[in-house]
């Protein structure tokens, strides 16, 4: 479990339990690529004695060492545009530190019990997101004309399924790591629920089912359902998300998310469809879905019909809570149909994608 090259009982050595250990590969690869930086960053940080906070022995840590580590790498020397010396803040990357210092503690005792101590020094630090006074970094949010325009050149670069997706997102509130890790054909209009579809949140491993039609069988979501049919009828099982694009790699369409659970490709392809979209260059897949949360508090929908939507519920309280639900979600599925067609001005929907 603890690499021979590295001193025992040091930090750096409490580093090589974490990476050697199960739980370590249990991480995505996104998780792992901050959880490197920011123990790189604490291992590197320069003490008093010249010497790196690496190479210290964690017996001797106290939750004030680290709290001055961590003052330390909260601020750092750069330089203005005329060369000269100013302080600036760094809280997200300390911040990331400090959470990648205390999963390592943790794990690292379970795993070396007599190496590591029990009370780990990075536990209850009571960081803040931002300093006071700072404002809060907000989401750019699309709008409907945005989403048109985004499917549009999406559709035209040949990346249907990305176009879809955005819409999905826009329509049931799903993130990003739900639609294109989680969603699969099964989930769609299966045989026994023909009329619903299964919405998954990996965050929280609660399931819900999304009703299509309403109580007089006009369905609720006709431009996304007809694209998702269409999918349907090509594939059996498996991701409905994948790389449909005739100028991809693969033979066969591989899913947008990788196994390591990484969505880096994805993005660099949305922000390729943003800018041959002609709209904000700020704005990301995820700015779709804040989009749709924004087109249901503009058509009145209640806090309920809302927190209904975006299924922020326990699993225990699933049962009791989805016949409500059922009614809820049809009422705002056809508020914010409405809202959306009110203005004779607004664009109709883009025509359905058909994969190539």
């Amino acid at each position: 479990m603890v690499p021979t090259s590295l001193a025992l009982g040091t930090f750096v050595c409490l580093v090589g339990i974490f990476r050697a250990h199960q739980k370590w590969n249990e991480i995505d690869h996104k998780t792992q690529r901050f959880y490197e930086q920011g123990l790189q960053l604490f291992s590197n940080q320069i003490l008093k004695d010249g010497s790196r906070a690496g190479s210290k022995q964690i017996s001797d840590f106290t939750k004030a060492f680290v709290d001055a580590v961590y003052a330390k790498l909260l601020v750092v020397d750069d330089k203005d545009a005329n060369g000269n010396i100013v302080k600036r803040e760094r809280r997200r990357f300390a911040n990331a530190s400090m959470t990648a210092c205390r999963r390592a503690w943790f794990v690292g005792q379970r795993a070396q019990e007599t190496v590591v101590p029990a009370i780990n020094p990075f536990s209850r630090m009571g960081l803040k997101s931002r300093a006071p006074g700072q404002p809060v970094r907000e989401t750019p949010t699309a709008t409907w004309d945005e989403l048109v325009a985004f499917r549009a050149a999406a559709k035209k670069l040949g990346y249907c399924s990305i176009g879809t997706a955005a819409l999905l997102t826009w329509e049931w509130l799903q993130r990003e790591e739900h639609v294109f890790g989680a969603f699969e054909i099964s989930h769609y209009r299966p045989d026994e629920r023909p009329n619903s579809v299964k919405i998954v949140h990996p965050k929280n491993g609660e399931e819900a089912w999304w009703p299509l039609f309403d109580e007089a069988g006009e369905p609720l979501f006709p431009e996304l359902m007809e694209e998702l049919d269409t999918v349907k009828e090509k594939m059996i099982s498996g991701l409905i998300f994948r790389r449909d694009h005739k100028h991809r790699k693969s033979r066969t369409p591989l899913p947008w998310i990788t196994e390591r659970k990484d969505l880096r490709y994805l993005r660099s392809v949305v922000k390729k469809i943003v800018i041959a979209a002609g709209i904000r260059t700020e704005l990301s897949f995820t700015s779709f879905r804040h989009g749709g949360f924004t087109e249901g508090a503009d058509s009145d929908l209640t806090d309920a019909e809302l927190r209904a939507a975006a299924r922020h519920r326990s699993t225990r309280q699933l049962p009791a809570y989805a016949k409500r639900t059922r009614k809820q979600l049809i009422s705002g599925s056809k508020k914010r149909r409405e809202e959306r067609t009110k203005s004779a001005l607004a664009p109709s929907p883009t025509a359905p994608f058909r994969a190539s």
